[in-house]
């Protein structure tokens, strides 16, 4: 041999040898492979190197971790050997026979030995779980042998004692086997060789226990019973994902106000890291049957489902409640975590079960809309003092566009309808049904209160800006039926009523407003003063029209609407007035009001109209009385009696008395009048068009004739 063989050799020798009866085999099994009589010195050596080193090989595989990165090492440098170039054909026979030696002594299994049980331990302990299953093979096998030759006949504690022995060294084995898989997914490295020993080991085992043996002996029952280790396996998935699951980092609320939006998001990354790793790595180590991917996957869903059920059994805030419910039915599924591309096809979710119960699913929702019910009153409850405290106690003036005046209101609420609606969607349309349900109770609920306290706001105040606040909402108002109609499809039926009933109320309050500003001024015609014309004859106009100018802001009809009721309020008011009892008039006095009356009327009609009033059947009446009460024919004066009649058909009898009164006219004057036909027509109190004006007027209880 050369001086680098002798080298070589004498280094091996050196290291531990193995049993005889292993050396001897391996040289017979190695001899034929290598022995070639063709072969050089040169090669000789190698080959002498080679056989020396695979007993080395044989040893280091029961040694830790660092030995076996040894071998490697060794058959790295073993395949780059450099050969004489007359030698190649020499050399790639070896190389290919040594390889095929090292492949075999890996999955050959190993020959047991007599070791201790302290021995066999430490074997385990340093997972070298192949060495220490075939020494607890061997020691069961000679337990057996021995019970079948009635050795233990006198002696059934000692038999007991080495069956307990077999027994604790096989659960120390699933034990280990169990804290590999475990620590599969606590290192972000995956320890490949171990893992495919372990494959190894349950099959040597399932191979070694293939039926329950069904001795007599007390406790023979524990020798040669397959330990299951595949169910060991499965079960120690189904701990290290619940183990990894719990591990994922979880603030407290008093730490952290999203919490659980943290915490969600790190159990989605970590988890699909796992998951990402289980496929690259950790399932090739097994064989197809194990189906890895499929085993871990349903584990995790089984320790997630577990894990988020004791999360909802917690007191969840609106924001916990709706990202446990929108991780649940968007994220989990999704291409962010189990749908994630590069899991494909390995990773199926389509036969999982729920990751939530049904019961736990209806649970949760519930509490969402109770919390969504919370939020909604509290949102609600902030656009009203916005309301207080930013326009009505600043008299702010609402703004003005496309010549109606603006309010917040309609906008603020739909959008937070809006927001609610889509967050609800996004977990399922049953959701956000019941939360367009619920936002619509609320607002039931919140239009009255606010309206009575705008109300009670203008008691206390009197303000100017109660018109133009009036106006903004009755406009913002109508924009939310409209908006709810078209954008969410709402019946708006029962919201309809209500704030048909609010915009009544404040209507009855604007019209007692307009009713306090021109009661003075109307109490002034017929006196005095008004006859001389020391009162301006468009005064009663201009407080009207200051009043009333708002409503040409508030959007149609209703604007229209409102108008109407102003210009009749006013002309109803006028003609109380006119009939009211006063003292006799003379001729020259009866003409100066009718003058006035009528240059009044027109000034009063002619404002509104240029307002947007559509009431021009009202036109005629204060005319009518005037043309009465400045006639000094009687037969005119049965004309335009006619006249008004025919235009009023809801005056009575008592109307036209007083109204004849005033002109003066006595008692025989008034009874020839009805006498010529009229009265028929003055019983009936009915309008043909529906338009109702003296129906509305009291008569006084007495009328003096002057």
């Amino acid at each position: 041999m050369s001086t680098n063989t002798n080298v070589y050799l004498k280094r091996s020798a050196s290291e531990p040898e193995p049993a005889t009866n292993d050396v001897e085999k391996e040289k017979m099994e190695v001899a034929p492979e290598l022995g070639s009589p063709t072969s050089n010195d040169e090669n000789t050596g190698f080959i002498e190197r080679g056989f020396k080193t695979m007993l080395s090989i044989r040893k280091s595989k029961r040694k830790n971790e660092k030995e076996q990165e040894g071998t490697g090492t060794w058959r790295r440098r073993l395949l780059s050997f450099q050969f004489p170039k007359s030698s190649e054909e020499n050399k790639t026979e070896i190389l290919d026979g040594l390889e095929e030696i090292v492949d075999k002594t890996e999955t050959e299994p190993t020959e047991g030995k007599p070791l201790s049980v302290m021995e066999i331990n430490e074997l385990i302990q340093k997972k070298q779980l192949l060495e220490a299953f075939a020494s607890i093979k061997y020691m069961e096998d000679e337990t057996i042998a021995e019970r079948d030759t009635e050795k233990y006949k006198d002696n059934p504690q000692e038999f007991l004692r080495k069956t307990k022995d077999v027994d604790l060294l096989y659960s120390s084995i699933t034990s280990m086997i169990q804290s590999i898989v475990v620590g599969t997914l606590e290192h972000h490295t995956v320890e490949e060789s171990t893992l495919t020993s372990l494959v190894t080991l349950i099959a040597r085992e399932e191979t070694a226990h293939p039926s329950i043996g069904n001795a007599a002996d007390p406790g023979s029952d524990l020798l040669g019973a397959p330990r299951k280790w595949r169910e060991k396996w499965r079960e120690a998935v189904n701990e290290g994902t619940k183990k990894r699951v719990l591990s994922i980092p979880m603030a407290s609320k008093e730490e952290e106000k999203a919490w659980l939006d943290l915490h969600l998001s790190f159990l989605q990354k970590y988890l699909l890291e796992d998951l990402l790793k289980i496929k690259s790595s950790v399932k090739k180590c097994y064989p197809e049957e194990y189906q890895v991917c499929e085993v871990y996957v349903e584990a995790f869903h089984h320790a997630i489902a577990s894990h988020l059920q004791d999360l909802s059994q917690r007191p969840l805030e609106f924001n916990e409640l709706y990202s446990l419910l929108d991780w649940v039915a968007n994220t989990y599924h999704s291409e962010l975590f189990l749908g994630h591309s590069d899991l494909k096809p390995e990773v199926q979710t389509k036969n999982l079960s729920l990751l939530l119960t049904t019961e736990d699913w209806d649970r949760l929702n519930d509490d969402y809309i109770n919390s969504v019910k919370g939020k909604i009153k509290t949102y609600f409850g902030n656009i009203l003092m916005l309301e207080v405290t930013e326009k009505w106690e600043k008299e702010v003036p609402p703004e003005v566009k496309d010549n109606l005046y603006q309010s917040s209101l309609s906008f603020d609420i739909q959008t937070i309808i809006g927001e609610h609606m889509k967050l609800s969607e996004a977990i399922s349309k049953k959701l956000k049904t019941k939360t367009l349900e619920l936002c619509l109770a609320e607002l039931h609920e919140f239009i009255p209160r606010f309206g009575e306290d705008f109300l009670e706001w203008n008691a206390v105040h009197d303000s100017p800006m109660f018109a133009p606040y009036f106006a903004a909402y009755i406009n913002s108002f109508h924009d939310l039926l409209s908006g709810l109609e078209t954008v969410f499809k709402v019946n708006t039926e029962e919201l309809q009523k209500i704030l048909a009933a609010l915009t009544k109320n404040f209507r009855n309050v604007f019209l007692n407003k307009l009713r306090t500003k021109t009661q003075p001024l109307l109490k002034k015609i017929l006196t005095k003063d008004w006859i001389l014309a020391s009162e301006q004859p468009n005064s009663l106009a201009v407080a009207v029209s200051q009043f009333s100018e708002h409503l040409q802001h508030t959007r149609q009809p209703l604007g229209q609407e409102l108008l109407c009721h102003v210009h009749k309020y006013v002309v109803r008011e006028y003609i109380v007035q006119i009939i009211k009892p006063k003292k006799k008039m003379n001729g020259e006095k009866r003409q100066q009001v009718s003058e006035r009356i009528n240059q009044e009327a027109k000034i009063l009609n002619n404002a509104l109209i240029d307002h947007g009033s559509d009431s021009s059947w009202l036109l005629p009446a204060i005319s009518h009385i005037a043309k009465i009460i400045g006639e000094k024919r009687k037969d005119r004066i049965k004309e335009y009696v006619k006249e008004l009649t025919q235009d009023y058909p809801d005056i009575r009898k008592e109307h036209i008395m007083a109204i004849l009164t005033v002109r003066g006219l006595g008692f025989t004057s008034r009874r020839m009048i009805f006498q010529q036909g009229f009265h028929h027509a003055l019983e009936s109190s009915d309008s043909e068009d529906g338009n109702t004006l003296f129906a509305e007027i009291d008569v006084p209880a007495i009328v003096n004739c002057f």
